[in-house]
């Protein structure tokens, strides 16, 4: 199965809803109730919100946690104060593993540092906008061969026309098999990179099959370029450079990144709790600022976040998924931050939402996986009034 497919459903638009939820007849009184915690999130009380029918909300948790469903935590923001929080016991995979490894099963909770996959795209591209506001990258427009004077012998007429807005967008146009469980461990371009003794040399010795710019595919190789970018550019690897510009004034101090060869893996090593997930999340939907602090530019959120191509069901911006979810007969507009396995960061602007889920589901990608993680979304929306 190609990997730009599974993208497509892990967006989510064509997908069926899940079923109904059940209705039960007592709910516990502390059903998804967070817990206030020196992290920076404030907590809103039980009745606060009028708008969000806390028993549906719990009713779909208490059917993830009786079922074999392998999702690990369900989080929703809204108007900037964490609404609702539950955490679940499920099957995950060993941090730095081989490709597909699996661990027995982990009760997950606050703490817990979950794989976001590549989640972490869009963390990388929030790093950047930091750097161009900084004034250490010029701008998106920049040759992408400008940052690599050392690959000189791979340029090409063809490669010359690559700019860094093109990795930004997987459009870059080069020939890569990213890695499925369809092609193994080894039979694509991700494991033959990541075993390479220079990534930015392989992808960018990747032979041309379409114009920069012309026609999106997905492509974790074009993270490998960011990263290095971000080291040239700020003189510090990724990860280091996003732990002072990014985590730091977000309050994130459990984080972990994962580095190959000395710079860090921007496609998808990233590991952060689902709290801190949904940090992100409401620094997007508020523009790039968090706690009253301007962290990203809100240029580059608005201009990370608009549509540069289309892809798979919708449309993709600076490593940022845009999708819609029709629910009841009227579109739903939302951006997200989207991960194998079933990671997502999904941001409603219309109504002020941020919703998290993570789960395990990293080698299934069956619809039924798919149907998983995108219907607690639909879920959750379902419990939230569009009106206020």
């Amino acid at each position: 199965m190609r990997r730009r497919q599974f993208i497509s459903l892990l967006g989510g638009a064509a997908l069926s809803p899940l079923t109904a939820l059940p209705v039960h007849a007592d709910l516990p009184d502390g059903c998804g109730i967070p817990v206030a915690r020196d992290d920076g999130w404030p907590v809103a009380s039980v009745n606060e919100d009028k708008l969000i029918d806390r028993a549906a909300l719990c009713m779909m948790a208490d059917r993830l946690a009786s079922s074999a469903a392998n999702v690990h935590s369900v989080l929703v923001a809204r108007g900037g104060k964490m609404v609702f929080e539950r955490y679940f016991r499920g099957s995950d995979e060993i941090p730095g593993r081989i490709y597909g490894r699996r661990v027995e099963n982990v009760t997950f909770d606050a703490d817990t540092l979950h794989d976001m996959k590549s989640v972490s795209k869009s963390v990388a591209s929030l790093a950047v906008g930091i750097a161009i506001d900084r004034g250490l990258i010029r701008s998106v427009n920049e040759p992408i061969f400008s940052f690599f004077p050392e690959l000189e012998d791979l340029r090409s007429p063809e490669k010359d026309r690559i700019q860094l807005l093109h990795a930004l967008s997987m459009s870059m146009g080069l020939a890569w098999v990213e890695a499925t469980p369809a092609t193994g461990d080894d039979n694509n371009d991700e494991a033959r990179m990541n075993r390479s003794r220079d990534a930015c040399r392989y992808v960018l010795g990747l032979a041309t099959t379409t114009p920069a710019g012309q026609e999106f595919f997905y492509n974790t190789g074009a993270l490998a370029l960011v990263s290095a970018i971000i080291r040239k550019a700020t003189g510090r690897p990724l990860d280091e450079f996003a732990r002072e510009a990014l985590f730091e004034p977000l309050g994130i101090s459990a984080v972990a990144w994962e580095r190959r060869k000395g710079d860090t893996d921007a496609g998808g090593g990233l590991r952060l709790r689902s709290r801190d997930m949904a940090k992100i999340g409401q620094l997007v939907l508020a523009g790039g600022r968090w706690n009253g602090r301007q962290i990203v530019s809100r240029e580059w959120i608005e201009t990370s976040t608009a549509p540069k191509i289309k892809a798979a069901d919708g449309q993709y911006g600076y490593l940022w998924w845009l999708g819609r979810t029709v629910l009841n007969g009227r579109e739903v507009q939302w951006v997200g931050a989207l991960g194998r396995g079933g990671q997502s960061i999904r941001i409603v602007p219309e109504l002020d939402l941020v919703v998290v889920v993570t789960a395990g589901y990293y080698q299934d990608y069956s619809p039924r996986a798919f149907q998983v993680q995108y219907g607690v979304f639909k879920d959750v929306l379902r419990g939230i009034s569009p009106s206020g």
